[in-house]
């Protein structure tokens, strides 16, 4: 027995014995050491990495009725909407044409302009799960459009935390990228990287890709740099990260982009949609759009607008997260 299963097991039975349940099975779950003999419910908290599972006890004699939840920032853009975030679901609805199936946004600011300029009515995460539970529902696999673990995946842990209760079991998978790699994990960062690479331009010797993100006050900023050095190891090192809101910056970008001698810069955003942000922010024509910054330093600049979510690889990786939470609430 592999130490990994065997960690997995010990898990399982501490908590049954402590807990009666909410034992993680999956392999993509962390396990407590089976060392560890009483944990306390703070150190079993903490311990909730990956793939979340919750079962009330009180609830357990309740038949199934399940659903599955898709939880997205959103975008106000219908077109880059109905490309990324509708071919995702429509995706794991295929998958799933017997289930409920149904879209959060978070964004409060999206769900109110989409309902004002479509008069499409969104719910958040909340009003999905309290219509959910008020339908009958009593289990739901929740999973996240997100590209990292950051703030808007804190969210969406925070629901999941005050809605687990509220069902006979409740699960929620992790984001795009959450695994690096570590302790014989997956690498999510190297299988979304090699995805995302795969839609590279073929480049000359003095030529670029510059990759937008949107960058988080929040540490899980530091993604972006894993993501570059794994690009690098892919052997892409004219390609090259910045972020809208976080780091590394632009200016940033446009120091190493010199010091590789590029002339021609293709970019494009590594963000679930192609809206705003790089529809104005990214390849916009005023003056301080990061296409004209890039244009002021003597780069030619080629821009292609594609979410992650056209991407038929990354694409089937966000489908990959959804299962791992449906199967999660199947065990």
């Amino acid at each position: 027995m592999n130490r990994n299963l065997r960690k997995v097991l010990a898990m399982a039975t501490v908590c049954t014995a402590v807990c009666g349940f909410s034992a993680m099975t999956q392999a993509s779950s962390f396990q407590l050491s089976d060392e560890v003999k009483t944990p306390t419910a703070a150190l079993m908290e903490a311990s909730q990495i990956g793939i979340l599972s919750h079962e009330t006890a009180a609830l357990q004699n309740l038949p199934n009725k399940d659903a599955i939840l898709v939880m997205s920032f959103g975008t106000t853009f219908p077109e880059t909407r109905a490309k990324n975030i509708d071919a995702t679901v429509n995706a794991i609805k295929a998958l799933h044409p017997d289930t409920k199936v149904v879209v959060a946004f978070t964004s409060h600011i999206i769900i109110d302009r989409v309902k004002a300029n479509e008069g499409l009515t969104i719910p958040t995460p909340e009003q999905a799960l309290e219509q959910l539970k008020a339908e009958g529902y009593t289990r739901v696999a929740m999973t996240t459009l997100d590209v990292i673990p950051g703030i808007e995946y804190s969210y969406k842990k925070a629901v999941y935390n005050q809605y687990k209760d509220h069902f006979k079991k409740v699960t929620m998978g992790t984001p795009l990228m959450f695994w690096q790699g570590q302790e014989g994990r997956d690498d999510d960062v190297s299988e979304v990287m090699t995805a995302v690479s795969n839609e590279f331009p073929k480049l000359g010797k003095k030529d670029a890709v510059v990759l937008m993100a949107h960058g988080t006050p929040h540490q899980s900023n530091a993604y972006y740099s894993v993501m570059q050095a794994k690009l690098e190891a892919l052997g892409h090192d004219k390609a090259l990260i910045f972020t809208v809101e976080g780091w590394p910056t632009i200016d940033e970008v446009i120091a190493q982009l010199h010091a590789k001698k590029v002339k021609n810069v293709v970019m494009m955003p590594l963000m679930m949609v192609a809206g705003d942000h790089a529809s104005n922010d990214m390849a916009g024509d005023e003056e301080d759009s990061f296409k004209s910054a890039l244009q002021r330093e003597g780069f030619r600049v080629d821009v292609k607008l594609q979410g992650l979510g056209e991407n038929e690889a990354v694409q089937k990786i966000f489908v990959e997260r959804a299962e791992d939470a449906w199967k999660a609430l199947q065990d």
